[in-house]
């Protein structure tokens, strides 16, 4: 306690706190919505001792060529997160507030890390209100400053390998992926379109045994995505993933995943019992039209606590008297998979006894005596 109490007094001065009438006009809520519910940084920061998800907003968009937003980007998603109702009352949710901007973009980068590091060490769930996708980089600083070990998922319609470009937003890859010393242990991307990315960009994520998912075979088979995300450490969701239409803020595609697709990616990640920082990016208030961008936003976050209430009642992989156990050989090999009785997702054991998360058709294809691509991947990675 006392600890937590002396770590939230340093993270004072990175943090603004949140003028409730500025989000809502009438200051109005009832009993039922979120807003009354959580435990939001008006005067003082709050006691985060039994909290589960922590948000924290950025508004900081030149990474992108855009203006540093203030705190319009991230209360423009609060104004209509608040509204929403609660449903889950076994996740405590606090709101931090907004980070403070830097004179530069370097300084802002610096301000996210060290609110985010701090947050990190108190093993709390970070969910990131961003202003240009390329404050993941300062998400993952966060990590490398602290040494810790990640699996970084981003869902983008394009990669942001563009090394000859001048905007941050578009390069950011390139130093977290390629940065000395780097502790990215596997890098997944899952929603590009391919008429957005260049050929060899892909050519050289399969080199690096990092996996990419196109949004037509997502799309298709919605439940493949679901492991990555379970293994996920830190999640960076970039709107432009969503079609226009379900996300007018989005210029970038008519075409992406659909609203009730998103959330569901989301419900996903919030289902993970190791993803610890969910940073959703890209969204401009000045391109919503009627606040939809907002409002999609807003519910992806409601699906994303619905996934983390999911998690709270899952089995530990220990307690096997809550699991199907199957023991199956393909290819000469012996392994086990486990089916979980209370949400239905499956494991499998690799060689050196550790279970990773995946699907019921790997299931499927081993017990066709075929080695599924997901084990073959995750052993050429040991």
């Amino acid at each position: 306690m006392l600890q937590i109490n002396r770590r939230m007094y340093d993270l004072h001065d990175f943090l603004l706190p949140i003028h409730i009438s500025a989000i809502n006009d009438d200051n109005g809520y009832n009993d039922g919505q979120l807003a009354k519910h959580m435990a939001i940084y008006e005067g003082e920061l709050p006691d985060l001792t039994e909290i589960d998800i922590v948000l924290v907003g950025v508004g900081e968009a030149r990474g992108s060529g855009g203006f540093n937003s203030g705190t319009d980007t991230p209360d423009a998603i609060r104004k209509q997160l608040y509204q929403l109702h609660y449903w889950h009352t076994d996740v405590k949710i606090a709101d931090l507030g907004n980070v403070k901007s830097g004179a530069s973009l370097n300084d802002s980068y610096a301000a996210v890390k060290t609110v985010i590091g701090e947050l990190l060490r108190l093993n709390k769930t970070i969910v990131i209100l961003g202003g240009s996708h390329d404050i993941t980089l300062a998400q993952y600083f966060a990590y490398q400053h602290l040494q810790k070990t990640v699996e970084a998922t981003c869902i983008d319609a394009t990669i942001n390998l563009k090394g000859e470009s001048p905007l941050r937003s578009e390069n950011f890859l390139l130093e977290m992926l390629t940065g000395e010393p780097n502790w990215v242990k596997h890098y997944n991307h899952v929603g590009f379109q391919s008429y957005l990315v260049h050929p060899r960009m892909l050519e050289t994520m399969d080199k690096l045994r990092f996996d990419c998912f196109r949004v037509g075979m997502a799309k298709e088979n919605m439940e493949e995505i679901e492991p990555v995300l379970r293994n996920t450490n830190l999640l960076s969701f970039d709107i432009s993933a969503i079609k226009y239409s379900d996300a007018p803020a989005n210029d970038c595609s008519p075409n992406g995943f659909t609203g009730e697709e998103a959330c569901m990616l989301a419900r996903y990640a919030g289902m993970s019992n190791v993803l610890s920082t969910f940073g959703i990016y890209g969204y401009n208030t000045q391109a919503d039209i009627a606040e939809l961008t907002a409002k999609q936003i807003a519910q992806v976050l409601w699906y994303f606590i619905d996934g983390k209430s999911r998690c709270k009642q899952e089995a530990m992989l220990e307690d096997r008297v809550h699991f199907n156990e199957f023991n199956t050989v393909f290819a000469e090999v012996d392994t086990v998979f486990l089916q979980s009785r209370k949400s239905g997702r499956w494991w499998m054991q690799l060689p050196d006894k550790k279970f990773i998360p995946c699907s019921y058709n790997d299931y499927l294809t081993a017990s066709h005596n075929e080695m599924p691509e997901r084990w073959l991947r995750a052993q050429e990675r040991n």
